[in-house]
């Protein structure tokens, strides 16, 4: 009678209550037993280094008061189960992506993403895997920016191009419990065919460059020499002048060359007297 008078009882408790005294009872037995099995005191306690967090889930549900850690936690056996979970920055080096750019031009690009878990509860409640879904994420991002920008535009601006997507991930992640860091473009790859094109073109408009800077150069000089003859034309020793410091220049520069001067005035002599001759 006393037996199942003490059962109604129980019966009338709320269910929070004998759960309670459900995992004393456990606890007791696990206590008592430890003290003959030292290996079952392991249980019991567990430690979660200091850039670890571990998830403690109670006959299925998420324990109050978030994540515990770092240090020495306590758990019931057979009604609790946890899950650690790394506070550490991760690296995922983002395979190479064939992207078509939006001038229709195919290019391989790989970049690498730096992220980490900042809420350690959402990342194990709310996703399955957050770190493989954050890694197919950051796949299926780098291929959609690439795809909405034209190749110049990728090569010159890879900064502005890694801004927009960690703003873009970190904000898709954010209802994981990730906090994307950084992301970094790696290098960009372009066909073959595509790169002998790029470097023709190249070339050719540094030489439509050079041939407009000689063109440019010999239209200064042509000037100069306008200006020059005046000056000479207007001194007869200037002519003398220029003369002899060309005949410098050249002993200076070819030793082994015989020069031999002549006065100019002789041969304007005979200059006249064959102009004379021929009247």
């Amino acid at each position: 009678m006393g037996v199942s008078q003490g059962w109604r009882e129980t019966a009338k408790r709320p269910s929070s209550d004998v759960l309670l005294q459900i995992a004393r009872a456990v606890a007791h037995s696990v206590a008592d037993g430890s003290r003959r099995s030292p290996s079952l005191r392991k249980v019991l306690h567990t430690v979660v280094q200091e850039y670890e967090r571990a998830v403690i889930f109670r006959l299925g549900r998420l324990l109050s008061g978030g994540a515990k850690g770092p240090g020495i936690f306590f758990i019931l056996p057979c009604i609790d189960t946890y899950a650690r979970v790394d506070l550490r920055t991760r690296t995922y080096d983002v395979p190479p992506q064939e992207v078509l750019t939006k001038d229709s031009v195919t290019v391989s690009v790989d970049a690498v993403v730096y992220y980490r878990v900042q809420n350690a509860t959402i990342s194990i409640a709310n996703v399955e895997n957050a770190h493989h879904s954050t890694r197919l994420l950051a796949q299926t991002t780098l291929r959609n920016t690439m795809g909405t920008r034209p190749l110049h535009e990728i090569l010159s601006e890879r900064e502005t191009i890694s801004g927009n997507m960690q703003l873009s991930l970190d904000e898709a992640t954010e209802a994981w419990g990730i906090k994307v860091e950084r992301v970094e473009i790696k290098d960009v790859r372009l066909p073959v065919q595509l790169q002998r094109a790029m470097a023709a073109e190249a070339e050719a408009a540094r030489e439509a460059r050079a041939k407009v800077i000689a063109a440019e150069g010999e239209q200064k000089a042509s000037r100069a020499l306008r200006e020059a003859s005046e000056v000479i034309g207007d001194s007869p020793a200037a002519l003398q002048l220029r003369y002899l410091q060309t005949l410098n220049t050249i002993s200076a520069e070819k030793n082994s060359t015989i020069v031999f001067p002549l006065p100019i005035d002789m041969i304007t002599y005979f200059m006249k007297a064959r102009a004379d001759n021929s009247m």
